[in-house]
This record gives C-alpha cells, structure tokens and sequence, in this order.
C-alpha cells in the first residue's frame, strides 16, 4: 500500500490543481467540488505551466544570478573551478525533493459502503528538521501540487529565517462529501499512515492546517500521535500546529497568514523609493484594493487593510464577484457570508461583471488558487501592486510581463509566510510546555507601576508637594501597555519584526543584484544563500 515516489511521478502536464489562499493557512471547509472545479476552469490552457516545474524554473533564475557570488564567498583552499563545482553541486542537491510518500487506505462510509482514500506527504529537505508544511482535503491534490508546495515551503521558511525543511500534504477528498464522523476518521488513519512510516514527529516533520483543514484536524492528528507512536514522548502534541487553544494551540495563529500578508505590504507601501517608481505615494490612506478569495486570508488580509485606512473596492470569490467604489466595510460582509454561505448578493455593493483581477485598484490580492494570473490577463491587469496571498498566482509568463509594465509584485514565498511563521512560536511554545508571557507578565507590570511612582517621587522631591501631590498619568499607548504583554501581543510584536526584517532583506539584494521591482527573484536568491550556507557548512554525510 505505500510507495515512495520520486521524480519518475512528475506530472509532464499541469493539473490545474486547486490551492489554498496560503500554504499553513487553515482554511475552513466551504468549497464544493463544483467551486473547485471552476477554478480550475479559470487557468488559461495555454499558460498553464506544470507547478512543481514553474516552482524550479524560478529557483532557477536566482540560481543563477547568485552562483558567482556563491562561489566567491567560499573561503576554501579548493581552485575556482573546484568550488564552482562544490556551489552547482549543492544547488542540485537543494532544487529536488527528498522525500514523496503515498499512501492509500480503506474507509467504511457511515452507510456501509467502502472506498480507498488517497493521500501523499513530500518532503522537499531536510536541511533543517523539522520538516514543515500544510495539510489540505482537495480532490485535486496530486503528487506534482504537493512536491511544489513542499519546495515553496522550503524556501519561504528560509526567507523569513523560520528553521525548517519544506512539506506538504494532501488527501485526495472532497470534504463536503464525508460526514464529520467520516472525515475524523480519515484524518486519523492518515496520521497512523504517516507515523508508520516517520513522516511525522515533533522533531522530524510537522504538518499544519491547509485547504479545507483547520483546529478541528490538527486536534485530532495531535491526539491520534500522542495516544499511539508519540505515547512516550512528552514533546507528543508538537507533532501539529495550528491546534486549538486547548490542546497546545497558540493565540492569533487562525489570523496569521493574513495579518502576515498586511504587514508585509505595509512594509513596500511605505518604502518611497518603491512607491515612487510606481508613481504611487506611501503608505495606505489613498490605497484602493481588490481582494480574490474571500477565504481565511482573504478575510484577514482585507480585515487589516481596512483598519489602517486602506479602502476595498472589490472582492472576488468562485461564484460570483461585488464591487463598491466607495468600499465594503469587512465585518459587514463576513457576517453576510456566515449567513448566507456566499458574498454574492451582498446589500451594499453591485455585483461585478468580468474578472475582478481585472478590477481598476492599486492593490490585487490573489488569495485563491495558482496560476491565476497568466500571459492572457496580464496585460490587462490595472493594480499597481500584486500582493500573492496565495501560493504560486503568477505564471513565469505573466511575472515577465508585469515587470515590463512595471508592476511591483510582492512574492507568495515571502508575503504567506505569516501563517509558518507563527507556527514555528506555537512549536515552540509546545517544546517549553509554557505560554508565552507567563512567566514574566506580573514582574512587568509590577516594573510599570514602580517606575511611574518613581518618575512621581523624583518630581515631589525636586519641587516639592506644596499643591499635592504630583499625578504622573501614562500615556494611552503606555497605559495599554502597562499590564504587560499577552501571549498574542508578544505574537503580533513577532510576526511584524520578522516580515518587517525579511522585507528589508529582500531590498537590499534587489538592490544589490540591480533586481529592480523583481522581488521573487531577490526572494529566491535570499532563500537559496541561506539553504546554501547550512548545507555548505554541514557538508555532505555521504558522498
């Protein structure tokens, strides 16, 4: 029933398969197989690249803008053409994926009858262990989607310094068809398949939520690992992340991967130099956007946005698309969504004929499904920024032409990685065994206090108490502050220091390589230095 599959099972042919706004990103279980299938629909066929081979072709650009300088870098006593060989060595060993594990099983549906469930895990390197990377129920899942999304994963956690290897996995379900008893099921023996054969384990690979899977999978992959192959190890429930609360989940992941998206545009938006070669101006007050995808991401992205004064004009989802030129207020069309099933009909706004990537904004976020956007829309795209909430949007095709327009793509493998971000502080979190903030909450706000009767008792002694005593009264900031910081705000703080870091990465070596508006190419080339100089320094185990 198992086989290990390598690169003998690549697809020749893209299987426009189906994504979710964002690898680690947890989305809920809402879309029939009829909204998947048009989705797929909307690929342009004559720009529809097989994925794992576009994921390499763009490993391949940075690849060869960075081999020279990887090459100078090494400091060795080897002759220039020896470490040309060791840097090209090492690139081949990075580009392909390790591991791909398939697996099949049998089920008994609730009505007695059975069927084999499909399902595959890839494991892009072992660089750094864990593995990490996204389970989605998709019935387009596919060995090629996974080994891609398994490398993106490898690369994006090297972009934002989060120390892992990339994964992926998939099961090849409609999830909509299964009751919940079957889907528990499902979920349960696909953990006993994976553990079986050491494809999950707090320290050796660690799945996450993906596409049409959330805290009530992750639960109970974690409980199915801890009362079976992880019985003995009290590290058991760091198998998952994305759990709920109550069983080692961590506060403001469901909200990661957008809230990652948010900052890392904040970070572009308010870069002048950028803004300027957009002829654009900075920051977000007289931003217009359009959201694809009204999903997890798409919902937290636009939620964030919204707050700090942006203005969405358009949201697109599989079964229609709304437009307002004055803007959609985000809370007013989630709660239209959660009672209606759909934002199609939605009171204040009309909806919008055409493609909503189409749609006349400043910002487009992609935040459904790859290859979105290909050479037949580009041109027509009118947003002055792409923001790729989803993983893998833009054909090679399309990203050319949007360079040629001067289009400032901000990249998948940089902008979701939000959501792997805060699951590395939840693994974390699960290999202390403490929250964040427990054991430095009260002492901080006891500081607090001191200090302002401090700042208090200085001022009494220098003018005396001739009126009363002096008030100190904290400012509001400091006043909110002032308790001590919870486990979401030292979540919050984290994830913004490292989008707000990888960004400043990715400008200095578009800048240093005169990359331009190319950010994926600088991302890739970030990503690949970083994977270079573990394996490098490592060196190889067996030759």
């Amino acid at each position: 029933m198992y086989r290990y599959l390598g690169e003998l099972l690549t697809r020749a042919a893209g299987s426009g398969a189906v994504a979710s706004a964002c690898a680690d990103a947890g989305l809920p279980a809402s879309a029939s197989l009829l909204r998947l299938q048009r989705y797929s629909q909307a690929v342009d066929k004559e720009d529809d690249p097989n994925f794992f081979r576009m994921v390499e072709g763009f490993f391949d650009r940075g690849a060869a803008i960075v081999e020279d300088k990887l090459v100078e870098g090494l400091k060795t006593r080897e002759t220039p053409e020896q470490k040309r060989h060791r840097v090209r060595g090492i690139l081949k060993i990075i580009k392909p994926c390790n591991h791909v594990l398939a697996v099949s099983f049998p089920l008994k549906r609730d009505n007695g009858e059975w069927e084999i469930v499909e399902g595959y895990r890839a494991q892009h390197s072992q660089h750094r262990t864990p593995c990490k990377g996204g389970i989605r129920y998709s019935t387009e899942v596919s060995v090629d989607e996974v080994k891609a999304l398994a490398s993106l994963m490898t690369y994006k956690c090297a972009v934002v310094d989060v120390p892992f290897g990339g994964a992926k996995a998939g099961v090849k379900i409609n999830p909509k068809d299964y009751s919940d008893n079957e889907l528990e099921k499902i979920t349960r023996r696909f953990t006993i398949e994976l553990a079986k054969k050491g494809f999950i384990g707090p320290g050796i690979d660690v799945p996450a939520p993906d596409m049409s899977t959330g805290e009530r999978e992750m639960s109970w992959i974690a409980d199915t690992y801890a009362n079976t192959m992880g019985h003995h190890d009290i590290n058991a429930h760091a198998c998952v992340t994305g759990k709920p609360i109550s069983q080692g989940g961590i506060h403001g992941r469901i909200s990661a991967t957008g809230r990652g998206v948010f900052h890392g545009i904040e970070n572009f938006v308010n870069e002048a130099a950028y803004m300027s070669q957009l002829g654009l101006t900075p920051g977000f007050g007289d931003k217009t956007f359009v959201i694809q995808g009204f999903g997890n991401v798409g919902l937290h992205s636009m939620r964030y946005l919204h707050r700090f004064g942006a203005k969405c004009v358009g949201v697109g989802e599989l079964d229609g698309s709304i437009w307002n030129p004055n803007g959609i207020d985000p809370k007013e069309l989630e709660d239209y969504k959660l009672a209606h099933g759909t934002i199609v009909g939605f009171p204040k706004a009309t909806p919008y004929e055409g493609s909503i990537l189409e749609a006349d904004c400043d910002i487009l976020i992609p935040a459904a499904s790859e290859k979105q956007l290909t050479k037949n829309n580009a041109s027509r795209v009118k947003a002055k920024i792409i923001a790729e909430g989803a993983n893998g949007p833009t054909t090679p095709e399309a990203d050319k032409i949007f360079l040629e327009r001067n289009i400032m793509v901000i990249p998948d493998m940089y902008l979701n990685a939000g959501g792997v971000t805060v699951s590395y502080f939840e693994w974390l979190k699960n290999l202390n065994h403490v929250s964040y903030g427990r054991l430095t909450f009260k002492y901080e706000r006891d500081s607090n206090y001191h200090l302002l009767m401090s700042v208090q008792e200085s001022l009494e002694r220098k003018f005396g108490k001739h009126g009363g005593s002096i008030p100190v009264v904290p400012t509001s900031e400091f006043q909110a502050r002032i308790a001590g910081a919870s486990e979401k705000d030292i979540v919050h703080s984290g994830l913004a220091y490292t989008m707000e870091r990888s960004a400043r990465q990715i400008m200095r070596t578009a800048n240093k390589y005169n990359l331009g508006l190319d950010l994926r190419t600088a991302a890739y080339v970030n990503a690949i230095e970083k994977v270079f100089k573990v394996y490098n320094e490592a060196g190889l185990t067996f030759t």
